[in-house]
């Protein structure tokens, strides 16, 4: 058997091995948890990504609200469509953050913090905690709270809230150059 065929094979069974999830490969622009959880609170939308149809990836642009005390990301939505579709089926995701993008003066490159999160989607049945999540949301992006109870008055009853259960998180630092 040749050295590079029983290095393969070696690492064929090594990666049996290993944990369902990775870790970031360059472990010098690796982020902590705690910075992790700290860019997906302060960062109001990523990508939410999981199984589509016919076993495409879908991957769609969403609101998120962080909650400190469970530990879990929430999101609403309409109750039907592509992304519900997928959920139902199979309730594995992913959902990635950036946080803003900086330039110094006199570099072409852009650095920012990335942050992945793998786990599985609960649907939030209890309606009371579905309208605390709603209003959670949207505090995020206006203090006007006469207006969001008008809102969740008007539409509160045709959202739908979900929850990401994280399972694995990693983050990293990014240089562009």
């Amino acid at each position: 058997m040749s050295r590079r065929k029983g290095y393969r094979l070696r690492r064929e069974r090594e990666r049996e091995d290993d944990a369902v999830f990775r870790e970031v490969a360059r472990k010098k622009q690796a982020l902590t948890k705690e910075e992790c959880v700290s860019i997906l609170k302060n960062t109001r939308r990523g990508v939410l990504s999981v199984l589509g149809d016919d076993g495409y990836p879908y991957g769609l642009p969403i609101n998120h609200w962080y909650n400190e005390e469970d530990g879990r990301l929430y999101f609403h939505s309409g109750k039907t469509g592509h992304k519900i579709d997928a959920l139902q089926r199979c309730g594995k995701a992913s959902f990635t953050v950036m946080d803003e993008s900086k330039r110094k003066d006199g570099e072409w490159w852009l650095s920012f913090r990335s942050v992945i999160v793998f786990g599985r989607v609960e649907f939030v049945k209890d309606p009371e905690k579905a309208l605390s999540v709603s209003r959670s949301l949207s505090l995020l992006f206006t203090g006007d709270t006469d207006y969001i109870e008008k809102e969740i008055r008007a539409y509160g009853p045709a959202v739908l809230c979900f929850a990401l259960t994280p399972e694995h998180m990693t983050g990293k630092r990014v240089v562009e150059k």
